[in-house]
């Protein structure tokens, strides 16, 4: 198989040396050139013709998403990771290159440890994903059963809408977000792969174009209708009903290697709601939510996935379909409808 050609833009020499050394150090990669900002990578790219750039986001003459925009233009569909610093502007300006077509992002790893530790953060965590996105690496592998249905139970209507998200979560939930009106019936609980900070500005800028408030959970928070809460970076989110209906946070430990994990979320609303749950799954690598979306199943509840043509990688949705466990699999714009269309007959079911 040719090798995955890669572009690094960045403009610290400590980093773009890192980065250099650690895909130089697995045979599926080529660095096939290292710029200082994005000026010079503009005038590489035709020259080099990559498979993947890894964009830093602040850096001189012309930052990463004044970068990207430029490189959209031309090259619509080549991936392109944004390579942030786990900072308040960082983060702001991950979102923007998000939403104005970045791939996925990474936060740089903290040389602290040392540049062992940095490197092993690339070789484990961004070099799988760079593979999953040129295609090396197929999105689902080793699905394990499928999915036994239950014979159908009484008709309950829906009463907690749990999602799920990771690479390419941020634009696929601000999709999601906007279909759903003010009043909503249902409490939205939401999981989306991200480091802390991050968490708090998708949940706000998902509030300010949506129907639905969406703010970072804090512990005992109520669950209420009409209101989205989402995990904050490196916590697991759960739902709990002894009482009045509430989120909490724990650290324990992570799951499928991340924290948040959509399958602790998951799990939580079966046990908490048992039929009276919606799952939904959208965009993201690896397999997290499938085990969860499997109690959902057994609990009597309803599981909607987003379906692969829709999908920037058709990991987590594409697990759970394989296995038999979706009610729906269905492109990214018709999901917001699905789920409106399924609270709503819920109830028109239950009331007869």
């Amino acid at each position: 198989m040719p090798k995955i050609r890669v572009l690094i833009v960045d403009d610290a020499v400590v980093v773009r040396r890192m980065l250099t050394e650690a895909l130089a150090s697995d045979p599926a990669f080529e660095v096939v050139g290292a710029a200082p900002n994005g000026k010079i990578a503009l005038d590489r790219l035709p020259q080099v013709n990559p498979d993947a750039v890894i964009l830093d986001v602040e850096m001189p003459e012309l930052d990463g998403l004044s970068t990207l925009r430029e490189l959209r233009k031309t090259y619509p569909k080549l991936p392109v990771v944004m390579f942030s610093a786990l900072t308040e502007a960082g983060a702001a300006a991950t979102l923007d290159a998000l939403e104005a077509g970045a791939t996925t992002y990474f936060t740089k790893p903290s040389t602290a440890n040392g540049p062992g530790a940095a490197q092993r953060v690339v070789r484990d965590e961004l070099i799988p994903a760079l593979k999953t996105l040129c295609g090396a690496i197929p999105a689902t592998t080793g699905v394990s059963k499928i999915f036994a249905p239950l014979a159908p139970r009484a008709a309950v209507p829906i009463e907690m809408v749990a999602i799920a998200a990771s690479t390419g979560g941020p634009n696929a939930l601000a999709d999601v977000f906007a279909g759903l009106p003010c009043g909503f019936r249902v409490p939205v609980a939401i999981v989306q792969h991200m480091p802390p900070m991050f968490t708090r500005m998708l949940g706000e800028r998902l509030s300010a174009r949506a129907g639905v408030p969406v703010e970072e959970a804090v512990p005992g928070g109520a669950l209420r209708p009409g209101h989205g809460w989402i995990a904050p970076g490196d916590f697991h989110l759960v739902v709990k009903r002894n009482g009045l209906p509430r989120v909490e946070i724990t650290k324990d430990p992570p799951e499928n290697s991340v924290r948040p994990a959509a399958d602790v979320l998951f799990r939580s609303v079966a046990e908490a709601y048992g039929p009276a749950s919606l799952a939904v799954v959208l965009t993201g690598m690896g397999r997290d939510g499938l085990r969860g979306a499997e109690a959902i199943k057994e609990a009597g509840g309803q599981v909607v996935v987003q379906d692969e043509p829709t999908s920037v990688v058709w990991g987590m949705p594409g697990h759970i379909a394989k296995a038999g466990l979706a009610d729906a699999v269905l492109p990214l714009p018709r999901i917001a409808a699905e789920i409106l269309r399924r609270v709503a007959a819920s109830r028109a079911e239950a009331r007869r």
